[in-house]
């Protein structure tokens, strides 16, 4: 059996971990052949592939990134004449002798997944998002990484707060799911946190901020790229799209920073950390967790467990149908979190 391999979507720390786990399992114990798909879908689209064996894994499980490349590239927007994206996805496995995928992705590359499987493609998926928002796993390997960067940069950013009596606003990633302002905060000790889940009324957080500035120390606010407010008295996105038909996010940080300034009189700042998230040498534990996804979703392959995705369930890792994996984001349940002091908007 000859199998693909592509990352699609943005890239996060521990997707080299599973390519890794899946070649040397796939060869060393099933005897199965690889191929690397460059840049996500756009791989199998224009057939762009690159050798992937035991050689070409070596020393890449502490490297962040992905060795194949990614891209947001859809598949079922390609319609160019004569041929759709499907059946140019169709003519390049069977041209290359591609029995089956493996696909490593978020909520979009999945959801392309599980669409293709029902056109008749054999393809597993492996779950991957620093937001952590997959419904059908407990966790995605990236998040761990991603709020370990996020609660170094609040512990740095309270030192210089309270040196310059400054309000600091810390945005983070979290489109539809506030998981990593979540957990960051509360590792951080940030006073007020803001989550897309949860929209927040501007006078009452400038109101805690104020409240903070009492007790002579100063506030460290962290939001979620995708937080906005209860009303419509903050302009947050832009008109520009995504091919998956996202709005492009950012900037809820400045403005925030802008209105606690303007109405409270002190100064404040914005860290957005952005990309810093993504990048970088994954935690421990999104290694470990990397790689019982690689190779698990090689044996599935092996045992032609098509249409599946595997899932961290508890301490365990299964088998889930792919259209299960992307039926549901999985939110942050803010009851869950209602003993902890710590402020929502």
């Amino acid at each position: 059996m000859r199998v693909g391999v592509l990352t699609g979507g943005g890239d996060c720390p521990g997707l080299n971990a599973v390519i890794r786990a899946v070649v040397r399992r796939g060869v060393q114990e099933y005897g199965l052949e690889f191929v690397g798909f460059r840049d996500g879908w756009r791989g199998p689209l224009e057939a762009d592939t690159m050798p992937l064996d035991v050689s070409a894994v070596r020393g890449i499980l502490p490297r962040g990134g992905t060795i194949l490349g990614s891209s947001r590239t859809n598949p079922f927007k390609e319609n160019g004449p004569g041929r759709n994206g499907v059946d140019r996805i169709k003519d390049n496995l069977a041209g290359l002798g591609v029995d089956a995928l493996i696909v490593i992705g978020g909520e979009d590359t999945l959801g392309v997944a599980a669409r293709l499987y029902d056109e008749g493609i054999p393809v597993v998926g492996v779950p991957k998002t620093i937001d952590n928002d997959l419904g059908a796993t407990d966790y995605t390997f990236g998040f761990d990484t991603a709020v370990n960067i996020a609660m170094e940069a609040i512990d740095r950013l309270h030192t210089t707060a309270e040196s310059h009596h400054r309000a600091l606003i810390v945005e983070v990633m979290g489109r539809h799911a506030g998981w990593i302002a979540l957990h960051a905060g509360l590792a951080g000790g940030a006073n007020v946190i803001l989550i897309p889940e949860r929209p927040f009324d501007i006078d009452k957080v400038v109101a805690w901020v104020e409240h903070r500035f009492q007790t002579r120390y100063a506030p460290i606010v962290v939001v979620a790229e995708g937080a906005h407010p209860a009303h419509d008295d903050l302009a947050l996105t832009s008109a520009e799209l995504d091919s998956f038909g996202h709005v492009r996010l950012g900037g809820v940080g400045q403005l925030l920073a802008e209105e606690i300034e303007k109405r409270t009189g002190k100064e404040a700042r914005c860290t957005v950390l952005g990309h810093i998230q993504r990048g970088g040498t994954p935690t421990a534990f999104d290694r470990v967790l990397a790689t019982r996804f690689g190779l698990h979703a090689v044996a599935a392959v092996y045992n032609e467990a098509f249409g599946t995705m595997v899932a961290l369930r508890g301490t365990d890792i299964v088998r889930v149908p792919l259209v299960e994996a992307t039926r549901e984001l999985k939110l942050v349940p803010v009851d869950r979190y209602a003993e902890a002091e710590v402020f929502f908007g």
